[in-house]
């Protein structure tokens, strides 16, 4: 009898886990439909967060007019210019699509000056591997480009008729952001007290997610920009039609390691050359690989400084993953998962160190007061 309120005080702890874990999975799955959103909010909450100290600088008491105006600054600094530059590159890729299916590109006489130029062992590679075909290739692209355009008109209708969802996640994000601005550290505080880990584990977790999220998108978003409007000027001097277009497309594979830019301005300068364009082409190229290609080895340790210590081919196999798995969220919260794989188990592997250190202490703590050392106790 006397075990009884002990495991009464146990089955109600473990009644109250049980309550506590179905809650919240219950949050999450309702909170599901707007993960997107909130995922990006809280990454411009942490990445703005020193503009919003600086504009709380001078106005120390009215943390509501700091946030606010911090809001509105992002709004007009950031979100306006992006929403701008989405729309020219639809409109450029609506254009590119049409030209190319009223005016077809002739692939036939391109790959005859091609193949007419190459040695005849590689003509006959060619030839037995089947690629000699070029009519059936280009009957094959067409069919594509036909297809791709019925992509993107129907995407464009899913866009329009999803027009009042998009707004609304927009406006949930935005609503968000002000309040992750405003109270981001007191959130954070709140979340490591509560969360079930020890807390000196649990700042190190912290500390190790923001220098990721910071290390994400500063070393790897801002390189990224910086490449596709590299990418975007050197295409418009090459006189390349929908230069913006495939800046933006250049920017987006910056993102992925390994791939990176040259997936974009390789192509670009190998097909001016074979048009007939030399200086474009060789411009092309040698800026791309001077240039474009050098400014991620110039500019990530200038803005992050040191390495997030993930491999790239982490990075890429998430990268890959999380974009196969959430969209387009998934190029930041693919490596953002890694890095917090990646520390938690760094700190699993400290912590077990730092206790068999503190246990071999203790030993001989423990056996010096009996004998000079291990060995000789032994003996």
């Amino acid at each position: 009898m006397a075990h009884h309120p002990h495991r009464t005080e146990e089955l109600q702890q473990a009644s109250f886990l049980i309550i506590l874990a179905v809650v919240s999975l219950l949050m999450a799955v309702i909170a599901y439909p707007f993960a997107q959103p909130l995922l990006w909010a809280a990454l411009a909450a942490i990445m703005f967060q020193p503009l919003f100290r600086n504009v709380l600088s001078h106005m120390p008491e009215r943390r509501n007019s700091a946030a606010g105006l911090s809001l509105l600054i992002i709004f007009f600094l950031v979100m306006v210019p992006a929403a701008w530059v989405a729309m020219l590159v639809v409109e450029q890729a609506l254009v590119l699509v049409a030209t190319l299916q009223q005016q077809p590109l002739d692939l036939a006489v391109m790959f005859d000056q091609v193949y007419s130029n190459l040695p005849k062992v590689a003509r006959e590679a060619i030839e037995r591997s089947g690629w000699g075909n070029i009519a059936m290739v280009q009957t094959r692209l067409q069919e594509l480009l036909s297809e791709s355009a019925g992509l993107i008109a129907s995407q464009a209708v899913s866009i329009g008729s999803g027009a009042l969802s998009f707004l609304l996640s927009f406006g949930v994000a935005l609503y968000v952001m002000f309040f992750l601005l405003r109270d981001g550290r007191q959130i954070g505080r709140i979340v490591l007290c509560a969360v079930p880990v020890e807390r000196s584990i649990a700042d190190r977790l912290a500390q190790r997610f923001l220098g990721i999220v910071r290390a994400t998108i500063k070393g790897t978003g801002v390189v990224a920009l910086v490449q596709g409007a590299l990418g975007t000027v050197t295409f418009m001097i090459a006189g390349v039609p929908s230069a913006l277009l495939f800046g933006v497309i250049m920017a987006i594979f910056a993102l992925v390691p390994v791939i990176g830019s040259g997936a974009v301005w390789v192509p670009a300068g190998l097909w001016l050359l074979i048009s007939g364009e030399t200086w474009q082409g060789l411009f092309v190229l040698l800026t791309g690989f001077f240039i474009i290609s050098s400014s991620d080895n110039v500019l990530r340790p200038i803005l992050v400084g040191r390495d997030t210590g993930i491999p790239d081919w982490i990075i890429l196999v998430t990268t890959l993953g999380g974009i196969s798995l959430v969209g387009f969220s998934g190029i930041v919260l693919g490596p953002l998962v890694a890095g917090l794989f990646l520390a938690s188990w760094s700190i699993l592997r400290e912590q077990r160190e730092a206790d068999e250190e503190t246990q071999r202490a203790s030993i001989k703590v423990d056996a010096s007061g009996r004998v000079p050392d291990e060995a000789s106790a032994a003996g």
